[in-house]
């Protein structure tokens, strides 16, 4: 099992869009094969800061998400509303 922690910092004004872009691409992650679980989470001290944690059953069936067309098109709208890249990080059990 290996979990995934996605960290993002949004622009200014943008955190209620973020917010709906962010569950549609967490909802399309639940019925993707290998997941397991997640939670996007705010950072209580700064509202740009998010972090989504998930868990897959294998490395394999993240980056089979994580590189698919699924998830790079639900990307492309959230992609602009980040101050910077999304860091991934990927631990295993």
């Amino acid at each position: 099992m290996v979990s995934v922690i996605i960290e993002r910092h949004i622009a200014d004004g943008f955190a209620s869009y973020y917010d709906k872009v962010s569950h549609q691409v967490l909802s399309e992650a639940t019925v993707q094969d290998g997941f397991i679980a997640g939670d996007s989470l705010h950072n209580s001290y700064d509202e740009n800061h998010r972090v989504v944690i998930a868990k897959y059953t294998s490395i394999h069936e993240w980056q089979q998400w994580h590189t698919s067309s699924e998830r790079r098109q639900l990307m492309e709208n959230l992609l602009p509303m980040l101050q910077n890249d999304e860091k991934i990080t990927v631990l295993e059990h």
